[in-house]
């Protein structure tokens, strides 16, 4: 039998999930724009997930987590862990360019890169509103 804690964090991570699609979907077509039009992937990328990032974080204030701390800290704090992400993200973005597959298939890149960051994202956003990890 699963605890109510264990349903409790399954269902924040489903919220979690559910908001940060929005904010993916809003990152993607951004992304698509960018890298087919004007820049380079890395370039599209810091763009793009920096607007992500911003919606990421009004979302999650509203609707996801209890704000255990003060807005500016929670934002402070998800700012910083959205850029470790970003840096992440972009690094990851880099490096699989250098491969023809990737380099031809953005969508795929940007999907791989975007499922690594997920569970991180996760834990450190929650620890930025709530003050916990787990």
């Amino acid at each position: 039998m699963i605890s109510q804690q264990l349903k409790d964090l399954f269902r924040l991570k489903a919220k979690f999930a559910a908001s940060s699609a929005i904010a993916t979907v809003v990152d993607y077509c951004l992304y698509l724009l960018l890298v087919s039009t004007v820049l380079t992937p890395v370039y599209a990328n810091i763009i793009s997930a920096g607007i992500g990032m911003l919606i990421n974080f009004v979302l999650q204030k509203n609707y996801i987590f209890d704000v255990n701390r003060s807005i500016r800290m929670a934002f402070l704090i998800s700012l910083a862990t959205s850029l470790v992400g970003l840096t992440i993200s972009t690094y990851l973005i880099y490096e699989l360019n250098k491969f023809q597959f990737f380099s031809d298939y953005q969508m795929i890149t940007k999907a791989l890169v975007t499922g690594t960051i997920f569970f991180y994202n996760f834990y450190f956003k929650r620890f930025a509103f709530e003050k916990k990890m787990l």
